[in-house]
C-alpha cells in the first residue's frame, strides 16, 4: 500500500495493541488548508479516534488536530469529524463487514503520500485481555533472546 513517496505523519500504536488488524485499506481524507499545515508541523494525535460509516460515508471521529498556530480565523474545531474518501463499492463493502461480523473500523495510520494525505483504515476485530498478555509475553520473550544473544557476542 505504502510505496517511496510516502511520509508517515502519526500511527494509532495503541489500535495494534487493543485490536486485530484484520485487513487494511487506504484512504483520502477531506481537510482545510490550516489543517495540513497543522499536520505537517505534527500536530495530529490519532490515539482515540474510529471510524464510522453514514448514508455510505465514511466519518472519521474523535481524531485531534492542533490548530495551526499562524490560522487565526481560519483554524477549525480541533476534534470536528471529517470525512474519509473512499470508493463506494469499498465503503459498502466495510459497512457489510462491520454489521455482520462484529467488526470495527479504527484508523491505524496517517501518511503523505506524494503531496496528499491519507489514512491507512483497519478491519480490526478487538482483542480479549489474554490475547494481549499473549502479545506482551512474545515481545518480552523477544528482547530476552536479543539481550541474551548481545551479551553473547561480546
Amino acid at each position: 500500500m505504502k510505496n517511496a513517496n510516502t511520509k508517515t505523519i502519526a500511527e494509532n500504536r495503541q489500535a495494534r495493541h487493543e485490536y486485530f488488524i484484520i485487513e487494511s485499506h487506504e484512504a483520502g481524507i477531506e481537510l482545510f488548508g490550516t489543517e495540513v499545515k497543522s499536520i505537517r508541523n505534527g500536530g495530529v494525535n490519532l490515539k482515540d479516534s474510529w471510524i464510522s460509516i453514514d448514508d455510505g460515508e465514511m466519518f472519521i471521529r474523535g481524531m485531534h488536530i492542533a490548530p495551526y498556530e499562524k490560522g487565526n480565523i481560519f483554524n477549525r474545531d480541533p476534534y470536528r469529524v471529517r470525512r474519509l474518501l473512499m470508493h463506494k463499492k469499498e465503503i459498502l463493502k466495510l459497512f457489510g463487514q462491520v454489521r455482520q461480523g462484529g467488526f470495527t473500523l479504527i484508523p491505524i495510520s496517517m501518511y503523505f503520500k506524494d503531496s496528499r494525505v491519507k489514512i491507512q483504515v483497519g478491519l480490526c476485530k478487538g482483542k480479549k485481555l489474554h490475547d494481549k498478555r499473549d502479545d506482551m509475553a512474545r515481545r518480552d520473550a523477544g528482547r530476552e533472546i536479543e539481550r541474551a544473544l548481545k551479551e553473547r557476542n561480546k
